[in-house]
Formats: C-alpha cells, structure tokens, sequence
C-alpha cells in the first residue's frame, strides 16, 4: 500500500482541508523557527506539569474542536436548506454528522470543561498542583493525540459514517469495512483512557489536597460538581473503554461479540454505549451547573440559594444517571414493563434538575444583578435549557416517544440541552475566570455583540426543528423531498450561521483584548467570593505562598472584609514543585502511533508502538527526580512583585 491509497481523493472540500491543513502548519513550524522559539515550546508547554498551562492546553484545543464541529454543523445545514446544490453526497454526509456530534461531545466538550477543572479546581480549594501533576499530564497528551487522529481521518483513510452513537451491525466490519470506523474506535479509546485518568486524579485532589479547616460543605459548589462529575467519570468510562476494546477485536482480529454470527449480540453494543453515554450528558452538564452557579452568585452578590439543595441535587442526578440508559432504545421491543421502568426513573431525574433551577431563580430574586458578559451567558441559559429539559421529559413517555422518535425533535431537545447546558457554560466561564488565566479581561462590548449573535441564532436554528419533527421530519436523511419541510430548514440554516458569526464575534474578542484591554493587576476583577480570586495575577506557579486556613462557604469574602490576603511572610517555607517532564508526550506519543498502526491493521507497527510506550511507562518506573523546593526569598521576590509591595 502507498501513500496515495491512504488519502481521500475526490472530494473538492476534502482537497481544501488537505490544503489548509498543509498552510497552517508550514506557517506555524516558520514562526517558530523564525522566532526561535523551539526550545521555549518543549520547555514551557510540551514539557509542562503546571496544572494551569495544561488547562489552557485543553481549552485551546477545544476551541479548535469547535470550530471543527462547528464547520461540520455549517456543511450539513446548508445541505439540508438547498438539497439541489447536492452540496455534499450521501456518503460524505453521514460522515459529517458522524464527525459533528463525535468531536462536539468527546473532543469539545468534555475537554473545555475538564480545562477549566484543570486550572480552577486546585485554586478555589488552596492547593498547589493536582495529586499526581505526571499523570494530568499524561491526560492531557492522551486526549490530545485521540483528538488528531479522529481528526485526520477526514483527509487519511476516510471518516466514520456509522452515526456518533455506531450501532452495530451498521460499525461492524461487513457493513463498515475500512480504516474508517476504526479511526473512530481507536481515538475514543485514547482519549477515554486520558479522560479516566484525569477523573482519579481530580477526585484525589479534591478529597486529599484541601486547604485546612475546608470541610465538603465548605467547597465551592464548582469544585463539588467537578467531584460528582469524577465519580460519574470513574464508574462509567471503563464501560466504554471495554466497549470500544470489544468492537475493536471484533473489526480487526474477527471476533463475533457485536455480530449476528457467532452467537454475538448487537443489541449488546447499543446498551453498552448508552450504559456510559447517558452518564456522560451528566459528565458534560453538572460541571456546567457548577460554573452557572459560581458566575450567578458572582453577580447576584448574594450567596447561592440553597447551597446543600444544590449539593444533595447533583449527588441525586449522578446515582440517576446510571439508571436511564434504555430511554434510548424505547422502541427497540424492550417490553411494556422495562419501558414503564426506564420512563418513570427518566421523568425523576428531572426532579433535582428542576431544584437547580429554582435554587438560581431564588439566587437572584432582590439581587442587584450586573449584567456583565458572563451572567449574560449564565442567565440565558435558564429559560433555554428548560425548553431542553421539558421536552425531555415528553421524550421520557415511552409511549410518546414512538411519536418522537429518531425525528428532528429529538435533535432539538438534544442540542437545547447540550449547547444551552454545556457550550452556554464554557462561554461563561471562559469569560468569568479569563482574566485570572490570561491577565486581562475581555472586551465586554464586543462580548455582548457576540452573545446577542450566538443566542439568537441558536434559537432561529434549533427552535424550529422541533416543528419540524412534529411535521414527520426524520433525523440522518441528507436530502428533504417533502416541500413542507424547506421552509424552516432554511431558517435553520439562517440560524445555525448566525450562530457561526457569533463563535467568530468572541474569537476576533480574544484577539482585540489581548491588543488593548487594560492588564489585571488586582487578582480580583469581578470581587469574588471564592479563593481563586485570592491569588495575584499572573498567578504564581506555585498557587499559593502560604495556604490559608478555611472556616466556611466563600470564605474569600469574609477574608476581604478582615483586610487579610492569603500570604503572610512570617509563615513563609520552602515549596515543593514538579519538575516538568518530556515522558507524558513521549509516551503517549508511541501510543497514538500504534492506534495509527491498528487503524490499518499494521499489526507489526502498532506492536512496536505498544512497545515503545511500555518502554517510556519502565523509564518512568525508574525515575527517582522527586522534583525541586522553591526557597523562601524567592517566593518574597515573587510575591512582592505580584502583590506590588
């Protein structure tokens, strides 16, 4: 086989991304030689255990995912508007939605978010780093590389076209034959073993790296979703890890567990998928929740309404979400009972949920709210995500759902949810935190022109298709024959590049900012309330110079009023820190490339992969660099320069 059998030829757009792809990095590869910054790249970034700079990583490359979901969107919209154009053909079109819901899901959201985790969680509850700051790096290089492989699919060996769901037979090798499906199964695994890893290793910062005196109940409620979050992370993706294994051997070395033959079990794959897929819409919206709560209060200046509510709430849905998986496959010929069962517990998650809601709403209530960017983001997210929400629970009726079914309102309760739920809250938090990551905050009025684009595109775009649905619209179909439904895919479409503008609005917004707004020189732009807020900006490598001692909820607030700050010279010790380490991105490195190897069935290849990377996990074995201790007039130099003393 040569090159040339690998590529994707044929496709005038593929050839384009080919093109870009090319562009982009000659580009980046002159710059950096050109400003010598090589060295300052593997030093700083490639190298890095710093949680702060890994979380920054992680948000990057989720921009970057979504725009690359976003494009995809963009493409099956303006086919599904204009079906004459015969802009895209069958084939490519069920490998966009393929793409578009995979990379928005598991390569957008989940890491956007587990970045904000990265760089908040240890701040708001005074630790120095994560645990185990080799293994966040590790994570981090895991995902990253999972992330580009699926990614490269579209120009090497072709995309998956089996549905982000690939329910077999469909995924299975006689129906789904090529690298394809196999790039799909390969950068899931990768990613999912990097997400695993950072979910143990947040939950042991959490519950061993407090600062003293911070009980549970003393947690800010971002860091508390984050923990809920972990034990959904822990007990749910070794579901899909096994799942994504088994299809695998199934593909590539001929087993029969997914298979008609053989005694295998299709029906196994779909409960296995959502058996870890449900959990996960939880994965991606309580983080969401605790952001929206953070940015509520924030700007409410109000404690949270029913702090323990909240708490007990979040605690509630993730024992819940281990219990809706068959909602999915309602029509599947389950039983009247099992429906009866799954309906009901479906209907009861919405309970706590719907005590989320009226804890914000009672937040609120005679508050004298500041309409910044970010509570913008946090308050239009209420009556957006109870459309989401409500059409949910029609979707939980079994019986209506024979209605409902693998129709346009599906796609409409999913992305009110998802994109109100979980994309609303990586804008809000991006904007809420960004000026204690990068130093300066954002243009509020450029942010406002960007949200006003983004909010009202995404109703033109996804409010409609509820109608659709109702009028009998089928999901996954690339051309609409039925003249009714032209009109509001049209709307849709309007919508949905709207919604494109509004993304491209917030990144000229980043741009602008980092030209003109003024630097941050407090370390508490919006008067916090939590021990984030605490640290000056830039925040020093090490956090905190003195961890202080908590006695209470937002204790940053009580901190402010006694005129106190978290460093205190005469409590002054020398701090232990990581040393930066070029293993994580080696490692996973070898094995991305022999996923690469499996992807083509290059047996031989992915087993020197495999070796390579058990080679680099034996070097790590014996690494004994126990790291280094930042000395006491240092930390005075640091500190006094930050704090302006």
């Amino acid at each position: 086989m040569n090159i040339t059998d690998i590529l994707v030829t044929g496709e005038p757009l593929i050839y384009g991304a080919m093109v870009s792809i090319v562009l982009v990095s000659t580009a980046a590869i002159f710059l950096l030689t050109y400003f010598k910054r090589w060295g300052w790249l593997w030093r700083e970034w490639l190298t890095t255990v710093d949680h702060k700079k890994i979380g920054i990583m992680y948000i990057l490359s989720a921009l970057a995912m979504l725009f690359r979901g976003g494009m995809d969107a963009l493409m099956m919209r303006i086919q599904l508007a204009f079906p004459g154009l015969n802009f895209l053909d069958a084939q490519h079109y069920d490998e966009i939605f393929t793409t578009h819901g995979t990379v928005m899901i598991i390569f957008m959201a989940m890491p956007f978010l587990i970045g904000l985790m990265n760089i908040i969680v240890p701040l708001q509850i005074g630790a120095r780093d994560f645990a185990f700051p080799f293994v966040n790096a590790v994570s981090f290089w895991s995902f990253f590389f999972g992330a580009m492989l699926f990614n490269i699919s579209f120009v090497i060996g072709g995309s998956p076209d089996a549905g982000w769901t690939s329910y077999t037979p469909l995924a299975g090798a006689a129906m789904s034959p090529g690298p394809g499906q196999n790039f799909y199964l390969m950068g899931l695994q990768l990613s999912g073993i990097g997400t695993l890893a950072t979910g143990v290793n947040l939950m042991v910062t959490i519950l061993k790296m407090r600062a003293p005196g911070m009980k549970l109940f003393h947690m800010p409620i971002f860091t508390w979703s984050t923990l809920v979050t972990c034990f959904i992370i822990v007990f749910a993706f070794p579901i899909l890890t096994v799942a994504l294994a088994l299809m695998t051997i199934d593909r590539i070395f001929g087993s029969q567990f997914f298979t008609l033959t053989g005694e295998g079990l299709p029906m196994m794959w779909a409960n296995l998928f959502w058996m870890w897929g449900h959990p996960e819409v939880y994965i991606v919206i309580l983080p969401a929740f605790g952001i929206f709560s953070e940015v509520i209060a924030t700007f409410a200046r109000k404690r949270l309404f029913g702090y323990h509510a909240m708490v007990w709430s979040m605690i509630i849905i993730a024992l819940l979400s281990f219990l809706v998986w068959v909602h999915h496959f309602f029509t599947m010929g389950a039983g009247a009972f099992v429906n009866s069962v799954f309906s009901v517990s479906t209907m009861l998650i919405a309970v706590p949920t719907g005590v989320k809601i009226f804890n914000w709403l009672a937040t609120l209530y005679k508050s004298k709210i500041e309409f910044t960017v970010a509570n913008l983001w946090a308050l239009a997210f209420i009556p957006s995500f109870v459309i989401g929400g409500v059409t949910g629970v029609m979707l939980g009726m079994a019986a209506a759902d024979f209605q409902f079914h693998n129709s346009y309102f599906l796609i409409a309760h999913f992305h009110y949810v998802l994109i109100a739920g979980t994309v609303f809250a990586c804008f809000a938090g991006l904007v809420f935190w960004y000026p204690k990551i990068f130093g300066h905050k954002l243009n509020e009025r450029i942010g406002k022109w960007s949200f006003w684009l983004f909010l009202i595109g995404f109703h033109v775009c996804f409010f409609p298709q509820y109608f659709l649905g109702l009028d009998g619209m089928p999901r996954r179909i690339f051309i609409t024959r039925i003249e009714e439904w032209l009109p509001l895919n049209v709307i849709s479409t309007v919508g949905a590049f709207g919604m494109g503008l509004g993304f491209a609005v917030f990144v000229f917004n980043i741009y602008y900012s980092y030209r003109y707004s003024e630097r941050e020189k407090t370390g508490d732009p919006w008067n916090g309330r939590t021990l984030e807020w605490a640290t000056p900006t830039p925040i020093p490598f090490y956090n905190f110079a003195t961890i202080p001692h908590v006695d209470g909820i937002d204790y940053y607030l009580p901190m402010k009023e006694k005129g106190e700050t978290t460093y205190d010279e005469s409590k002054l010790e020398p701090i232990h820190m990581p040393s930066n380490s070029g293993q994580p991105i080696i490692m996973m490195a070898f094995f991305a490339f022999a996923s690469f190897a499996l992807v083509f069935e290059w047996i031989p290849l992915a087993i020197a992969g495999l070796i390579g990377g058990f080679i680099m996990m034996g070097v790590r074995s014996f690494d004994y660099d126990e790291g280094y201790h930042v000395e006491v007039d240092e930390i005075k130099r640091i500190e006094r320069s930050a704090r302006g003393l």
